[in-house]
């Protein structure tokens, strides 16, 4: 906790300066180096946050027997929260560019304990629904760890920290369905959401010790303003296009596999129970956490090569995947080859977006997640669709056919992005 105070003090030095006037401002940003302790706090606080929307994923038989809704409407939870969670990055995250950026973390973490305690203890459908939907909303706070984080990194370490702070965002992702069967087995599906919440509270006493205050000079903006200028990043900005719809193509891959594995896994010839399925997200953390070095590439210049490198493994990945009625090993090496190639290009495209301007890179953070959201919709929606039609089989050629895409558009916008 000492170390952490020193460098949070170190931190506090770092200002930002933004001139006035015109729509060309420029927020001249003096990074400190930050430590790998500190870095690791800010992953962490993200793989806790992100979590939160999916721990619900693996209990929805516990939660309609606890409230007697049925299998056809349970599902609509999910959608809710994933609904409100697209309007939090919409809604909230731009705000980063406009408030303090330490206080809107503290803040939106300090809800969501509120809303993961209504979650806890809800005792209807509708205090449910509601609880769950703000913990949605408010579980974009991720992307504001994320733009803070760049803010306050030295340059040259850029990419280290956005590898390793996103790595936490997938983790979290995928931990989350194995950590919520476990707390589950133990004391239920309320000790879930109450369990968050206290690591939540936890975690926000030690960022109030050792995030900084980052003083900004910042453009006057009306939120109207500031919301329209997310959508206006779009139009000027011919790399953001690019890297946000890889970033779509990337998660609608992750999605289709992760949204369906269960479904094989379950059935013949392995039958295996939920515990043993949930084990395979640790699989796929081994490849995220690989995946971080795609940071220090992209601090090097090579943010196009690792894109394409990373492209090619997604693709072969799904041919390992699609042995998975022969052999579990092929599948984990899959797995692992999938993870560390969207995380990898993930990383890449958000070292590249950041580099834009200093002074938006929450809004920048908005709009590229919101393509990432959409990606992670379609592929969950199509992946259950194609199961129950063409089977496991038909889950990967759908898989490969994706990635195949993704290469094929980073191919051909391969020179324009990087001419942009």
């Amino acid at each position: 906790m000492e170390e952490l105070k020193e460098k949070a003090a170190v931190y506090n030095k770092v200002r930002m300066n933004s001139s006035q006037g015109t729509n060309n401002d420029r927020v001249s940003v003096q990074g400190s180096s930050m430590s790998r302790l500190v870095t690791l706090l800010f992953a962490v606080a993200c793989g806790m946050s992100v979590a939160n929307i999916y721990f619900a994923q693996p209990l929805l038989d516990h939660l309609s027997m606890a409230f007697g809704i049925g299998y056809s409407t349970i599902g609509i939870l999910i959608t809710i929260t994933q609904i409100f969670y697209g309007l939090g990055l919409l809604l909230l995250v731009p705000l980063g560019d406009l408030l303090n950026q330490r206080r809107l973390i503290i803040g939106q973490m300090l809800f969501s304990v509120i809303a993961l305690v209504i979650v806890g203890l809800a005792s209807s459908s509708l205090m449910l629904f509601a609880g769950m939907a703000l913990v949605g909303l408010l579980a974009v706070v991720t992307q504001t760890l994320v733009a803070f984080a760049t803010n306050i990194a030295a340059p040259a370490e850029r990419g280290r920290v956005v590898g390793v702070v996103t790595s936490g965002i997938v983790i979290g992702i995928l931990l989350a369905r194995t950590i919520a069967g476990v707390l589950t087995d133990i004391a239920g599906w309320r000790s879930v959401y109450l369990f968050s919440a206290a690591l939540m509270l936890l975690m926000v006493v030690v960022l109030i010790k050792v995030l900084p205050n980052v003083k900004r000079e910042v453009k006057s903006l009306s939120y109207p303003e500031l919301l329209k200028s997310v959508f206006m990043l779009f139009v000027q900005e011919r790399i953001l296009r690019i890297r946000a719809v890889l970033a779509m193509l990337i998660f609608t891959a992750f999605s289709i596999l992760w949204t369906s594995l269960v479904l094989p896994l379950s059935a013949s010839p392995w039958s295996l129970s939920h515990t043993a399925i949930g084990a395979f997200g640790l699989v796929g953390a081994v490849g995220a956490l690989a995946a971080a070095r795609a940071g220090k590439l992209a601090d090097q210049g090579y943010g196009q090569k690792t894109t394409g490198v990373a492209l090619i493994l997604l693709l072969l990945s799904w041919l390992l995947i699609s042995y998975t009625d022969q052999s579990l090993f092929a599948l984990v090496i899959g797995i692992v080859l999938l993870d560390l190639a969207v995380q990898a290009v993930h990383v890449t495209n958000q070292s590249m977006i950041f580099a834009l301007h200093a002074e938006a890179r929450s809004r920048l953070a908005a709009g590229y997640m919101v393509f990432y959201s959409i990606g992670g919709a379609v592929g969950s929606i199509s992946s259950t669709l194609t199961y129950a039609h063409y089977g496991w089989d038909g889950v990967c050629l759908l898989g490969a056919s994706v990635s195949t895409f993704a290469l094929l558009f980073w191919a051909m916008t391969r020179r324009t992005a990087s001419a942009a």
